[in-house]
Parts: structure tokens; sequence; C-alpha cells
């Protein structure tokens, strides 16, 4: 095939975007340099470009940080079984903890180790973000790998692949489809706890770093309606500009992974099309990548040659042992310091965050099932057509990522006109942030059921009912179970926003743990944010024990396509 020798738009595009944001960062220095750490966001249009800029970079940085994680993390935990019992319960903890709750530790330790410059600000910041996106990662990886089919696992043992081949070949290739779908999410997630982690208040004392969160955060809590409008606009900007650029290119590619014969690329993308005749990706994979790969390739099959070689198998072990030791001396010292700081609760507050751990239970258990209700059919209807994934896909991208913290006052002084009250905003705005997880999951997983599956179906006249038993839900159910595990956890971390809100100087608040966490943050009452962030994270793990667990084992012995 005759190569096209004309200029690639996308490698113009490219210099354009290079030097635009080169422009934006030396702009960006005089502006930022007068945007005091402590002090007011500036309401200005003019600015709002520089602040998507800073946010899309603090979320992409975060993001690139919590692939990177969750592909350690998940690997370890499905991989090694004796610390898989340490890490996936750890995990569950992990993923249960409020955003907020990271708040305090995290930019006592950065604006300490900085001494209170704006850098640890940042740093802390993009941590943050880190926190409200790895957990579905890892995850989606983790239950990937342990749903590999056995005829490819005993075809990569007869190949004899080394440990990268294996990893590149079909560990990465089998999660491609759940990881891109959950990065769309993760990313979603970023933007959504985006106002918490741009704007926050730490022992009476409000912290503010230029970016879209912070100036719809600063617009809503003034009351501000024309600022919050043209900040969201522009944040639909940059998500329908990341989807048509990143996602949809990512999502067309990841077709050739669905377990059938034919890999035919069924969702098109002019972008993908872009890319693949561009002469920089073209020189970067040749020159960089490919070399990069085989000396990777080379290195591991000298490891192979070294294995039988019983020292390596002995340190291997040893690692092991040394990291699972390393692990439970935290634990202990861990236990110790926090058993000091929750003697210091009272019992009254004991019996508050109890009270309050029912309520944003029933909160959150409404509304995860009212999420399954809608997101099953339609995400299943979006997945496995590709012309309406072509329209709803960034459409859903765009209405998951609008950080319903910015539009949830508005919202909520509407309802307390109509009689709703808090209580139902609540629910409402655990809906707006938990629905995504098991949507996105469905919409992945329905776009890899096999053809051969649906044509079965069709000959067999398999309809109704029967078509969602036999064919759809044994084919998404690991997905449902990611997304229903993860919606659980995010649930929670909604609490800590729609309990407790600031609208035009007014706070509005319910009984419940989220509200609790947040009024704790805001006054640095450790003792109290310790023992709520405790306690919801024992109810996470007691339900994920109990229920999601058993629907991970579930999806691994019953619902596995061989």
């Amino acid at each position: 095939m005759k190569k096209s020798k004309g200029i690639n738009p996308l490698d113009v595009l490219g210099f354009i975007v290079v030097f635009a944001i080169f422009y934006f960062l030396i702009r960006g220095r005089a502006i930022y340099g007068v945007v005091p750490a402590k002090g007011e966001t500036i309401l200005s249009l003019k600015l709002l470009p520089l602040y998507a800029l800073y946010s899309v970079g603090r979320v992409f940085i975060a993001f690139i940080l919590s692939f990177i994680f969750a592909l350690i993390y998940g690997y370890i935990a499905a991989k090694n079984r004796f610390l898989e019992v340490f890490l996936i319960p750890l995990l569950d903890v992990l993923q249960s903890i409020p955003v907020l709750s990271f708040l305090p530790p995290v930019l006592f330790f950065m604006v300490s180790l900085f001494h209170g410059s704006r850098i640890g600000l940042e740093l802390g910041s993009i941590i943050l973000i880190f926190t409200g996106q790895v957990w579905n990662l890892v995850f989606s990886f983790y239950n990937s790998l342990k749903t590999i089919p056995r005829e490819l696992d005993e075809a990569a043992q007869l190949s004899r692949l080394n440990f990268w081949q294996r990893f590149t070949r079909l560990e990465l290739p089998h999660a491609a489809i759940g990881l891109i779908w959950n990065s769309m999410l993760s990313v979603a997630g970023g933007w959504f706890f985006l106002m918490a982690c741009e704007t926050f208040t730490l022992l009476n004392k409000k912290f503010s770093l230029p970016g879209l969160g912070a100036f719809l955060a600063k617009s809503a809590e003034s009351g501000n309606i024309k600022m919050t409008i043209w900040g969201i606009v522009t944040l639909a900007l940059v998500i329908v500009l990341i989807d048509q650029l990143l996602w949809r290119p990512l999502i067309a590619w990841s077709t050739k992974f669905k377990m059938e014969e034919k890999g035919e690329e069924e969702i098109h993308s002019a972008i993908l099309n872009l890319y693949r005749r561009s002469k920089i990706l073209e020189f970067i994979s040749s020159k960089l990548i490919v070399p990069l790969n085989e000396k990777i390739e080379r290195f591991f099959d000298e490891i192979e040659r070294r294995r039988e070689n019983f020292t390596m198998e002995l340190i291997k072990k040893l690692i092991s042992y040394i990291f699972s030791g390393l692990i439970f001396l935290l634990i202990i010292v861990g236990a110790k310091g926090l058993f000091s700081i929750l003697a210091k609760v009272s019992i009254s507050d004991w019996i508050e965050i109890v009270k309050g751990g029912f309520f944003t239970l029933l909160r959150v258990v409404a509304a995860v099932s009212i999420g399954y209700l809608w997101t099953i059919p339609v995400g299943v209807k979006i997945g496995m057509n590709p012309k309406i994934s072509k329209v709803a896909q960034p459409v859903v991208q765009i209405i998951a990522s609008i950080p319903a913290t910015a539009i949830f006052p508005i919202l909520l002084m509407f309802l307390i006109k109509i009689g709703g009250g808090l209580s139902f905003a609540s629910i409402l705005l655990m809906l707006l942030s938990t629905q995504w997880y098991i949507l996105f999951n469905v919409m992945g997983g329905a776009s890899g059921i096999p053809k051969n599956f649906v044509e079965a179906g069709k000959i067999f006249r398999i309809k109704g009912v029967h078509w969602w038993r036999i064919i759809v839900i044994p084919s998404i159910f690991s997905f449902l179970v990611t997304g229903g595990i993860t919606a659980w956890g995010a649930a929670f971390n909604a609490s800590i926003v729609s309990e407790y809100v600031k609208f035009s100087g007014k706070t509005f608040m319910i009984p419940g743990l989220g509200a609790i966490i947040t009024s704790a943050t805001e006054r640095g009452d450790m003792p109290l944010l310790t023992a709520a962030t405790l306690f919801m994270a024992l109810i996470v793990v007691i339900f994920n024990r109990l229920f999601w667990r058993r629907m991970y084992k579930l999806s691994e012995e019953k619902y596995h396509v061989e």
C-alpha cells in the first residue's frame, strides 16, 4: 500500500497544541503568581482557558499515576496468592475512604515537605485527585487478570512466553476494553471531585488553587449562576476535545481485542486514522517504542533462563515475606496510633457516628439500586450498537464529567422550594456520582460481547428475558461486579459533598457520615474525622466481604468466557 506523502493535519495540530500550551504556561506564570494559595479565585472569563489548562494538567498527571499504580497493584494482587490476602482487603479499605479524609494528612505532609510553598499544595491536589481516580482501575485490571480464558492461558504457557511477552500479548490486551472504559470513568471522577481538590478548608483556613474546580466552587458558593454556567460550558468543551482526541480513538482501537474470531473495528474514528498516518507517531514508534520493547523482551528472556535457579526462586519468596512483614508492621504501628486518636472521641460523638452511618447506608443502597435499574438496559443498548455508541458515548462522557457539585446547590434550592429537601437531593447527588461507574462498565462489557454469542441467540430465537439471562448477563457479569463495587465506594465518597452543602453564604446539612467528615475536616477535628472515616470504611469492607467478594467469585467460576 502506497504511503501518503502529504502533510498530516494531526502533526500540524500537535505543533500548534505544544506551542499553545507553552504560551499559556508563560502567560500563566505572571497570573499564577498573583493568585495566592490562600486567596480568592478570580471569577474572570479571560482566565477560564488558563484555569482549564491547569485543571487538565492536574487531572491527567493524577490519571497517569493512577494507571501505573493500577497495573502494578492489580498484577501483584492477582498473581501472588499470599499477598492477595492482604492487598484486596487493603484495597477495599482505601477505596472506601472519602477524598476529604485524605485531605488533612496529605496536605499537612506536602505543606511541611515544601515549607508552605504552592508546589506542596499542587502536589497535594494531584494526590487527592489520584485517590478519586485509581480504585476502579485497580479493580478492573485485577478482575480482568482473574478472568482470562483458560485456553488462552494454556496457549501462553505452551508458547513459553516470558513475563513481558505474556503481559503485553495476553494480559494487557485482555484487560484493554475494561481499562479504557474505566480510564474514561477515572478521568470523569477526577472532574467530579475537582472542586474539592482545588479549593478546600483546613483548620478554618481556606486554600485555593487556580483551576476550573476552584472557579466552579467559587461561583456556586457565591450564587453567581452566570459564571457557573460559563465554567460548566468550558468544562464541557474540554471534555468533548478529550473525548474526540483520546477516548474515541482508543475505544475504536480496542475493538480488536474483543473475544471473537473476527477482530474488525466496528467503531470508527477519523482521528485514529490520522494517528495511524502521523509521521511523528511513526517516528516515535520506530525509534523509541519498538527498540525499547525489544530490549525489555531480551531482558526478561534472560530472567526466564535463570528462573530455574534455586536462588532466584528463594529471592522471590523472600521479597514476598519481607513485603508482608512490612505491611504487618505498618498495621501494628498504625493501629497503635489509631487507638490513641480514637480514645479522644466522646461517647456522644460515637452515637452520632453510628446513627449517621445508618442514614448514609440507606442513601447509598437507594442510589446504587436506582443506578443499576437504568444503566444496565441503556448501557447494553449503547455498547452493542456502534452507531448509537458513536453519538451517545461523548454525550455520556460530558454529562458524567460535569461536577454535580457545581449544579447541586442550584438543584438544592429548587428541591427545597418544591418540598424535596436535602434528604432527597443527597440521594440524587449520590446517584449522579455513582451511576456512571456502572454505566461505563456495562457499556464496556456490552461492547465486548462476542458476535458469535449474538448470532447464536438469533439462530436459536432467544428473546426477551431469556436473551438477557443466557446471552447478556453472563457476558457482562464481571463488568457489573466491577461497576457495582466501585459505585458502592463512590456513593460513600459522594456523601461528603451531598450531606453538607454551602450555597450563597448558607450551610445545609443532614445527619450522615459525610456531613460529619466534612464538618470535622473544616474544624480540624482529627479524632472525629478519623472515627467517622474508620466507621465508613468498616461499613464498606463488611459489605464487600459479605456480598461483592461473592459476586467476584461467581464471575470467576460461573460467568467466565472460555
